[in-house]
């Protein structure tokens, strides 16, 4: 008896991976091993790239909260400190989005924690 083969589902199979791998550039969009490879790399920094993601942008909104509060004599250390000092329970990207968007508002905080 012949070995039977599911050809249908191995098709399928490689359709998806390359319907994901749509838009990379040379071989590795339409050859099956080399867009195999490249897709499961993909895959790898899709996932690490969420979690460097968060630190990217904690890292941003320290650097505008620090930028903010310069003018008036503070640092982002001391700052934070007397945010939490004060009870205040803002985070920081919403102090980050204060200094840049609305300054009066921040303004307000930063007197607040040197009162």
């Amino acid at each position: 008896m012949p070995r039977s083969v599911n050809s249908v589902a191995s098709r399928a199979r490689r359709k998806r991976l390359l319907a994901m791998t749509k838009g990379q550039f040379g071989r590795r969009k339409n050859v099956w091993t080399v867009a195999k490879n490249s897709l499961e790399k993909g895959l790898q920094y899709a996932y690490r790239d969420r979690r460097v993601k968060k630190r990217n942008f904690r890292n941003l909104w320290i650097a505008r909260i620090n930028a903010g509060v310069r003018p008036y004599g503070l640092s982002y250390s001391v700052f934070m400190g007397g945010i939490h000092k004060k009870n205040i329970s803002l985070n920081r990207k919403v102090l980050a989005d204060l200094a840049m968007n609305n300054p009066e508002a921040f303004k307000a905080v930063v007197d607040f924690v040197k009162s």
